[in-house]
């Protein structure tokens, strides 16, 4: 039981806390410093992260950076598991871990994790800390102000860039600098899309506004974290960034995949999967649109080929590159039903046509082999091969009507 003069000395060191903190949001200070005033008066580690567990600040030592990850509440990436610690505590060796919201007028805006190497951490230390995560609502709060008019302003300027009307070089050269941006090195586009909760309606619900502006918070975060001058906008349903890159594709990939396996984290926390569709390496503003364009494009083929979550490259589509580069998809579609006739049709049994007739293309018409790729008796599969040709033409004996087949059966693949 606390005696008065303990609950006393403990409550003087909290409004002591709330005062020291107060002062320093009132200075101008920054998260870390709030973290570092925490952590020193109550003798604990204070990691201040984001909702999901992305860390924002810290005052944490190696030993307790090395008790979390023992404990299991750090992922590879570094993600925080907020969600594996509440506010009454889990183990941490002989200590204790414990999360709490940072909260403002009903906004979720982050998350103060305190740790103790050794013993628990009271009841006392939580008074405290929840008045060190109403001073850190206090400075986020204003940060998400400011910074809400910087990214609109930059977000406004990049969609300019990408469309082709930002204005003339020396306005954009001004710009660029002004940002602190980097275009003057090979960068490829990388546009990401959150994949649609079964119940989001059109990604309109006030949902989807919090999943997306903590997404492209996560974005920007780590972007910075790769390097400095990244440019990085939320398009309202997307998040667009220039990430650096080599001339040689392979080390633009690598780039990408880490960028993107550091966003995806371990996927807990509430964090939305997400797709992602990359540009090829540009060198020059001048190639901005084309290669905006083309992000977009293997975004959208690349969720209709490998499904969510995914991540596709432009220039490896094959040949889905060239449709991407006809800009009427209904000529695409026409094309398609032309050479295709019946088997165009949405229906299942135009639907298991194609598959016999893809599996034919890939064994190049060797019967056969085709039978036992599609575990049927080679009599059956020689019926429908005759049939296919009275709906199509000598598809085995004509291979220019084949390579439009071929192609016609991709050109359905993303229609």
């Amino acid at each position: 039981m606390t005696t008065r003069g303990g609950a006393s000395a403990a409550l003087a060191r909290i409004d002591a806390l709330h005062s020291a903190l107060t002062e320093l949001v009132l200075e101008g200070g920054d998260l870390d410093r709030i973290a570092a005033e925490a952590a020193r008066v109550l003798d604990l580690g204070v990691l201040i992260t984001s909702t999901d567990g992305r860390e924002r600040a810290s005052a944490v030592s190696d030993d307790l950076r090395t008790a979390l990850g023992e404990a299991g509440l750090v992922d590879p990436t570094g993600r925080v598991r907020v969600e594996r610690a509440g506010a009454d505590g889990v183990p941490l060796g002989t200590g204790e871990a414990r999360v709490l919201r940072v909260v403002a007028g009903g906004t979720d805006l982050a998350r103060l994790v305190a740790c103790r190497a050794d013993g628990e951490i009271n009841q006392d230390d939580v008074h405290a800390l929840e008045r060190a995560a109403a001073v850190a609502a206090l400075l986020i709060t204003r940060e998400q102000a400011v910074s809400a008019v910087e990214t609109k302003y930059q977000g406004d300027f990049l969609r300019d860039l990408f469309l082709g009307r930002a204005g003339d070089i020396a306005y954009v050269t001004g710009h660029l600098a002004s940002f602190g941006w980097d275009l003057n090195r090979p960068n490829v586009v990388v546009c990401a899309e959150i994949d649609p909760a079964p119940a989001d309606v059109a990604g309109e619900s006030a949902q989807h506004r919090q999943w997306q502006e903590r997404f492209a918070r996560a974005w920007r975060q780590v972007t910075r974290d790769v390097g400095p001058g990244i440019p990085t906008a939320d398009f309202s349903s997307e998040v667009v960034c220039l990430l650096p890159a080599l001339e040689r594709d392979r080390v633009a990939h690598d780039v990408v995949r880490r960028v993107v396996k550091a966003v995806a984290g371990d996927k807990g926390g509430g964090r939305r999967p997400f797709t992602v569709g990359v540009s090829r390496v540009i060198t020059s503003l001048a190639g901005l649109p084309d290669a905006y364009a083309q992000s977009r494009r293997a975004l959208a083929i690349g969720k209709k080929l490998h499904g969510s979550g995914s991540t596709t490259f432009f220039d490896q589509l094959g040949v889905h590159r060239l449709f991407a580069l006809v800009p009427d998809s209904l000529e695409l579609r026409e094309f398609a039903r032309d050479v295709l006739g019946p088997l165009a049709e949405p229906t299942d049994e135009a639907a298991k046509a194609r598959e016999t007739l893809q599996v034919l293309l890939d064994t190049n018409f060797n019967v056969a082999e085709a039978a036992r790729a599609q575990f049927v008796h080679y009599n059956t599969l020689r019926y429908r091969v005759s049939k296919l040709e009275r709906q199509l033409g000598p598809l085995s004996s004509d291979p220019h009507l084949r390579l439009d087949v071929a192609v016609a059966l991709r050109v359905l693949d993303i229609s």
